[in-house]
């Protein structure tokens, strides 16, 4: 059997009794990385040895199968560095083999940085996407935030402390300085914190700097009811701002209600 084991994410008070349990008896872990595995086996005060085979963004597709096998016939533990295997973290390409070999699969549930963001952000909990980690170069963020200015879930990113500010001025040109979101840093951690307010105020506050892990929590777009040359005047906007013209027209659409081929052509004859 192949275990996917959700481990804590800053406190080791939140390790389930059933996660001692398997990690004391576990003969096989994968780990995100071998020497945090080793930590979080001392500070639980696991005595258990188990054999630890590293399994990462690097080489994980290379060793899936040899994972998927050993699940075959013994019992494996996966666990990444925090929180659950496979959410922005390696283990996809070993559970899709592990389910292609036959292997039985389940999990031991446990912390994740997600929910507990998503929990404490005061935005609604409905319905929300997932979008992981931002990207790096600001005209790739500008992109992706401009094709999800039309997304009226809750959405939920990953962010580096040093790219913060950055990212919180990018995602209020794509989606208003005013939208609401929430940064929460250092979840479960002494020193957790969640700063709470628009767009354009939270990327004011990160300026001065922040540390520790943060996940953004941004609040979903409200459907608007605007003429065809306010549509396109937002459009132009999102395009001046950096996000591609067509991914402009297809956001726009989506909060409006109008077609996206009218606002591209629009936007283009305006632009021009």
């Amino acid at each position: 059997m192949l275990k996917l084991a959700a481990t804590p994410i800053g406190n080791l008070g939140d390790a389930s009794t059933r996660l001692r349990e398997v990690l004391e008896a576990a003969e096989v872990i994968c780990a995100e990385d071998t020497r945090t595995a080793q930590r979080l086996l001392a500070g639980l005060g696991i005595e258990n040895r188990p054999r630890l085979i590293a399994v990462h963004d690097h080489n994980e597709k290379q060793k899936a199968a040899e994972v998927a096998a050993l699940a075959a016939t013994r019992e494996v533990v996966l666990l990444s560095d925090a929180g659950m295997p496979t959410v922005s973290d390696p283990g996809y390409a070993v559970v899709a083999e592990a389910v292609a070999q036959g292997v039985e699969l389940t999990v031991i549930p446990g912390p994740s940085a997600v929910v507990t963001a998503l929990a404490l952000a005061g935005l609604p909990t409905d319905r929300f996407t997932f979008e992981g980690f931002v990207p790096r170069k600001s005209g790739e963020r500008a992109s992706a935030f401009g094709a999800l200015a039309g997304e009226r879930r809750t959405m939920v990113f990953f962010e580096a402390p040093t790219r913060l500010a950055a990212t919180l001025a990018d995602m209020g040109a794509a989606f208003g300085g005013d939208r609401r979101a929430a940064v929460c840093r250092e979840l479960t951690k002494l020193h957790e914190e969640v700063v709470r307010g628009g767009l354009a105020e939270l990327s004011a506050w990160a300026e001065a700097g922040v540390r520790g892990e943060c996940v953004v929590v941004v609040a979903g777009a409200v459907p608007v009811s605007v003429s065809l040359d306010g549509a396109v005047a937002r459009v132009v906007e999102l395009d001046r701002a950096g996000t591609r013209l067509k991914d402009a027209a297809t956001a726009v659409a989506a909060e409006t209600g109008l077609a996206s081929r009218d606002l591209y052509q629009a936007a283009l004859a305006r632009r021009g």
